[in-house]
Formats: structure tokens, C-alpha cells, sequence
């Protein structure tokens, strides 16, 4: 089983990363932040087999992993719907919402209703506090996306971004101080990573 990966990232949008590892094998991950791409990246694995194929989902530390791992445990709960969760949450909310009984905390969460949530509070409630030995502990470091690292064809991915989302039916007006934003809080190579965060704000 796969439980850490390092290497180059290949691609990354926001949803997966491809990662070319010293061996020379590129790996297809689950991944839900922005990294950029040609810096080198370590993170740990949940490795899922199933039937018909095999999954990896990525953390940046050993409690994200554990927490989602435990969360597949729960019955009705797949890892997707175990990693939406915790991306949409975060580890410390589900965990207070689990240990306070707060089933409409974890509700608010794409995909979980408030049956999925009290499912998640009964199974986890006795288990959830032993994923604190992993507190801070174990987190891996990785090139972050900062403003000074924003490429020379910035302009462009900026002008094709903001074509992109009057298609999809905003207003100039309203768009382009988001997408200055995020352009300088992020470095990004494609005009479709910028779509993607400009989609997730709003």
C-alpha cells in the first residue's frame, strides 16, 4: 500500500496532482489545494483498492489522514464523500462536531445529510479523539503558491480567465477583483486554475 509519495508535481488544478516520483512513475492523486507545478511536493496517502480500481487521496499531514481514514470506517460514508467532508470542514470542526454531538455542523457538507451525520456521530464519537496523537505532527512542507512567484504570462491567464467566466455568466465588474486577488495570492500556470478558485469563492 502507498502511504507517502514525493517527487515533481506534473499537474495540478485544485481536484488532482500528478506527481513524478524520483523512480519515474507519475502518480494520479486526489488532491484538494493548489501547488505549484515543477516544485516538488511531499504528501501522505491513503491508498483505496477496490474492485474495479485504486485510489490515492492526498494530505498534508498524518491527522488529515487518519481522520479521513477513520471516516471511511463509517457506514453509508465512501472516500469521497469521507474527503469532501474533511476539505469542507477541516479536521478540528469534525472533530468538535463529532465529540458535541453537532450533527447539523457536519450537514452543512456537500453529500451529507443530516441521517450521514448522525451515522458519523455514533460510529466516531468514542473513536474520534485517538487522531490527536497525530496532532501537528508529521505534516509534510511543500512549495506554497505565493504572489512573487507569479509567472510572466500572468496577463494572459488573467484575460483568459475572465473570458472564461462571463461564459459561464458573471459580470466584469464583479469578477475582476477576485481574479486579481487570487492571481497574486497564487501562482498559477493556467487560466483554468484561476476558473477553478474564482468558482469555489463564489
Amino acid at each position: 500500500m502507498i502511504g507517502h509519495l514525493s517527487g515533481e508535481v506534473l499537474f495540478c488544478d485544485g481536484n488532482d496532482l500528478i506527481i513524478h516520483t524520483p523512480s519515474g512513475v507519475g502518480y494520479q492523486v486526489t488532491f484538494n489545494q493548489l501547488v505549484a507545478e515543477g516544485s516538488e511536493i511531499n504528501i501522505y496517502i491513503s491508498h483505496i483498492v477496490r474492485e474495479t480500481a485504486q485510489d490515492l487521496y492526498g494530505f498534508l499531514n498524518l491527522k488529515e489522514k487518519k481522520l479521513f481514514e477513520l471516516l471511511t470506517t463509517v457506514k453509508g460514508i465512501g472516500p469521497k464523500t469521507a474527503y469532501t467532508l474533511l476539505s469542507f470542514l477541516g479536521p478540528e470542526k469534525i472533530q468538535t462536531a463529532i465529540t458535541f454531538e453537532q450533527a447539523d455542523v457536519l450537514a452543512k457538507a456537500p453529500g451529507i445529510g443530516k441521517k450521514a451525520a448522525s451515522q458519523i456521530i455514533l460510529d466516531l464519537k468514542k473513536k474520534v479523539d485517538k487522531v490527536n496523537i497525530y496532532f501537528n505532527s508529521g505534516t509534510v512542507e511543500n512549495a506554497p503558491l505565493q504572489a512573487d512567484m507569479i509567472g510572466e504570462n500572468s496577463s494572459d491567464i488573467l484575460q483568459e480567465a475572465l473570458l472564461a467566466c462571463k461564459e459561464l455568466g458573471f459580470q466584469e465588474e464583479e469578477i475582476i477583483p477576485s481574479l486579481q486577488k487570487l492571481m497574486m495570492e497564487n501562482k498559477l500556470t493556467k487560466a483554468e486554475q484561476l476558473v477553478h478558485l474564482v468558482l469555489k469563492e463564489f
